[in-house]
């Protein structure tokens, strides 16, 4: 039998694996594909450096070469980024390689330009691991679901910020104190940037409304917000009310299914939702469709081991697609639903505000809610000394838009010292 060539694009924690894997199960992955698959060649930037019992001979400097190859069958990106891994990417299916890559960030950015080139060339373009890890999700949105219509995705795709926010709600401890303690157990990076101000989980928002709703979605048409500013009062209160405080990613479709919006920032989901059981660095997504109903995607969501499943299983795909000389799916965009602005959302809030303890309080509160179309669902008073108090105030469902001019209208009162928190409210009716 012909064998099927791989180059890889990195060797990192993942890139590692996936090397490991492809060498140590060689005979599984023949069986499963019908052809052997040989490890031809690493691009990193010190090939010299050993990493543990890879031959050093599959190591080059020349990521260009190796991608360049027309011997090579299927090329594995996971460096990450945008540059040089796009440019790397598209010269590997202008060479008529297959792709499997890893990079949410450049798919969120730019998957466009990729899925035009893999469409020209009549090559793969796969990236089941650019999402929530080993869950096995983009192929059930992108195949498993194709004949159904997709209403709503909910999930959460971060799990660092799910072990920080999951810290907060078991501790009590602060923002500050539990990312310091995912730090020092590896759950989080030295720079944790991207995860906790919600870059990564907008990226992979944008990639799951790609999918779900058959239209082009960027990192850039996605509203993020972080976890920096969530505190322990915000998961208190959240107790108080029976949920729980988790940074979500959402895509969904408009009422009347002519506009998505897509957005990424913490929310507040009550206990017997199925995503408040997710805790620590676990994923899950829950995917409500027309026919098939709520579902709901749990696992690992990130690590060296799982992240190269999903990858591995993404090269077996392809190569399985090389073998009986067809294609996979490609890009569907044919949908091409406007992009909803975030003013338009409808969704729930929770509202906590510093006030003065005095007659008309809550009357002059309530207008101002009153004024610009927003229902309240419940108050609740708790005294902060003798001349004090704070209000935390749930509405009913209310545009983001409507919303914001509340809050504007509420700072200017002179009986409001500040308004501490605005979170939304989700999973709920």
């Amino acid at each position: 039998m012909d064998t099927l060539k791989v180059a890889m694009l990195g060797c990192g924690v993942v890139g590692s694996e996936v090397a490991r894997l492809l060498i140590e199960q060689a005979d599984d992955l023949a069986a499963r594909v019908g052809r052997p698959l040989e490890l031809v060649g690493i691009a990193v930037r010190r090939p010299s450096r050993p990493r543990g019992d890879l031959p050093l001979d599959l190591f080059t400097d020349d990521a260009q070469a190796l991608v360049s190859r027309p011997d090579v069958d299927i090329v594995v990106e996971v460096i990450g980024g945008i540059e040089p891994a796009r440019s790397l990417i598209l010269s590997a299916l202008e060479s008529g390689s297959s792709v499997v890559s890893a990079n949410k960030a450049l798919l969120a950015e730019d998957g466009a330009t990729l899925f035009t080139a893999a469409e020209k060339y009549g090559s793969d373009l796969y990236y089941e691991a650019s999402v929530a890890g080993a869950i096995p999700l983009l192929r059930p949105l992108r195949e498993s679901l194709a004949g159904d219509r997709v209403r709503r995705v909910l999930g959460i795709v971060n799990g660092t910020t799910n072990y920080i926010l999951t810290r907060m709600t078991e501790s009590g401890a602060g923002f500050a104190e539990a990312l310091e303690e995912a730090q020092a157990l590896g759950y989080a990076e030295a720079d944790p940037t991207a995860d906790i101000e919600g870059f990564d989980a907008a990226a992979k928002a944008a990639i799951l409304a790609a999918l779900a709703f058959h239209t082009r979605v960027t990192a850039a048409d996605v509203h993020r917000e972080g976890i920096t500013d969530v505190t322990s009062a915000d998961v208190a209160s959240a107790r108080e009310m029976g949920c729980v405080v988790k940074l979500l990613a959402i895509a969904e479709v408009s009422p009347d299914g002519t506009g998505i919006g897509v957005r990424a920032h913490p929310a507040m989901i009550p206990l017997t939702h199925p995503l408040a059981s997710v805790s620590g660095a676990f994923n899950a997504v829950f995917v409500e469709c027309e026919a098939a109903g709520e579902l709901m995607f749990y696992g690992r969501g990130a690590g060296g081991a799982p992240t190269a499943s999903a990858v591995l299983g993404d090269i077996v795909a392809v190569a399985r697609n090389r073998v009986s000389g067809g294609r996979g799916p490609g890009e569907s965009a044919y949908a091409d639903l406007g992009l909803r602005p975030m003013g338009d959302t409808q969704t729930r809030y929770h509202v906590s505000l510093d006030v003065a303890d005095r007659a008309g309080v809550l009357a002059q509160v309530a207008t101002a809610f009153a004024e610009h179309g927003v229902s309240i669902e419940s108050v609740r008073q708790q005294m902060h000394g003798t001349a004090d108090a704070e209000l935390v105030i749930v509405t009913h469902r209310a545009s983001d838009a409507s919303l914001s001019a509340t809050v504007s209208a509420l700072r200017d009162l002179d009986i409001v010292r500040d308004v501490r928190s605005v979170m939304r409210v989700e999973g709920t009716a």
